[in-house]
């Protein structure tokens, strides 16, 4: 890992959580018009964590799970990695659609609203990024996986991280009394996470 990621202070911690939280306010507003009812999110942590690590902390290697991935282009490129269980996209899908839904067997038009969910989150984060720093982030179109985390981990998918770390946001989906745990991981190309706080003004040597 790079210095910075070694020798993280409080200071850029809390930076990086408050982007977590924009962000996850613009979400909520974006949520509520697609899916036409009230949602509230909130990011419990902000971390880095080593790629290798991934599969473990969104449930275990062998665990199947749905993911999103986006490239991010601009003044900061990397990588952005969506991740849910199967039961809280069965959930997610639940406030979208009013049928039975085959986890094991997604339509297309399932498919597309997750992607869709994937677009809602990145941007909403890529746009708190680009409000704070100045910077301008774009993202790709995303790319639908649904496999073991291992397996997803070692596909392809990844293979455009161009770091061994990611900087994880935790989000929760609030619905009521339901709440519904997603893994945002960021994946900075070497350098982009230092231009990001520098942005902000945050010493980074």
């Amino acid at each position: 890992m790079s210095d910075l990621i070694n020798h993280l202070t409080s200071i850029h911690k809390d930076v990086l959580k408050e982007i977590g939280n924009i962000g996850a306010g613009n979400a909520a507003t974006a949520f509520a018009q697609f899916l036409n009812t009230r949602i509230h999110m909130t990011v419990p942590s902000v971390t880095i964590v080593p790629i290798e690590d991934v599969p473990e902390l969104t449930g275990g290697v062998e665990s199947r799970v749905i993911s999103v991935l986006l490239r991010v282009t601009g003044e900061s490129p990397g990588s952005i990695l969506l991740v849910f269980s199967e039961n809280s996209t069965l959930n997610l899908l639940e406030m979208i659609t009013d049928y039975e839904i085959d986890i094991n067997n997604l339509e297309e038009v399932e498919i597309s609203a997750v992607m869709e969910i994937g677009n809602i989150l990145s941007g909403s984060y890529l746009n708190a990024i680009n409000q704070m720093t100045g910077l301008n982030l774009f993202q790709s179109v995303p790319a639908f996986a649904h496999d073991m985390a291992g397996a997803i981990l070692s596909s392809s998918m990844l293979s455009i991280a161009k770091n061994d770390y990611a900087l994880l946001i935790e989000t929760k989906f609030i619905n009521g009394d339901e709440e519904i745990e997603g893994f945002f991981f960021y994946i900075p190309d070497p350098g982009s996470l230092e231009k990001i706080l520098n942005s902000l003004g945050i010493e980074t040597t």
